[in-house]
């Protein structure tokens, strides 16, 4: 599923902090078969994989997204040790209007991954991933990224690493992948994801979505 040679040439920036960014890591044959077997997300926000259910193709996606070979490479090229480190992985199916406000993981993500499982063309202003210069400014950015299918970007957790979009509201499909920096921060990690998804299954709006 994943064109690991791909990442492996992608070139690597260490400014303002490592990142990368690989186009088109995944066929458009595989796309098409993640696509059909993706999990229904009819709701905003970010899903645990334990709540949701999916197919074959996107199983086979995440079996490979879960392997130490990926991890060994996005670690090597992020300058630090991913191998045997937790991994969360979650994923994401719709975007609502305050989603994409800046912001930097915290300190329990020590690299991020996300991978955009979206058409092959993405036509909206809004929706596009950036790394940032600073916190405050949408337009300093470093790079922006299209989440068309296939497209993956990934960056190295530090001080400085804010990132964010401008505002899209509608499907955005993606999978976010996070290593963590011990086996307590994955379930403080987990936890919070479950109770927010039972939140919004609920259909209880946060005191921001009011």
């Amino acid at each position: 599923m994943i064109e690991l040679d791909v990442i492996d040439k992608t070139p690597v920036a260490t400014e303002p902090f490592p990142h990368f960014v690989s186009y088109g890591i995944i066929t458009k044959e595989n796309m098409k078969a993640i696509s059909a077997d993706f999990p229904v997300i009819s709701k905003p926000g970010v899903f645990p994989l334990s709540d949701l259910q999916y197919g074959a193709a996107f199983a086979k996606l995440i079996e490979e997204v879960r392997s130490e070979k990926l991890a060994k490479i996005v670690g090597d090229k992020l300058g630090m040790n991913l191998v045997g480190k937790p991994l969360l992985v979650t994923a994401r199916g719709q975007c609502q209007m305050k989603d994409g406000r800046i912001h930097n993981d915290s300190r329990d993500k020590i690299a991020t991954c996300l991978l955009y499982l979206n058409d092959e063309e993405w036509d909206a202003k809004g929706g596009r991933l950036r790394l940032l210069r600073d916190d405050h400014n949408i337009e300093n950015y470093i790079t922006e990224v299209p989440p068309n299918g296939g497209n993956m970007i990934a960056f190295r957790r530090t001080e400085n690493s804010w990132h964010g979009h401008d505002k899209f509201v509608g499907q955005r499909r993606s999978i976010m992948f996070n290593w963590l920096a011990s086996d307590f921060a994955y379930a403080k990690n987990v936890g919070r994801h479950k109770l927010s998804a039972f939140v919004k299954k609920l259909g209880i709006k946060t005191k921001s979505e009011y």
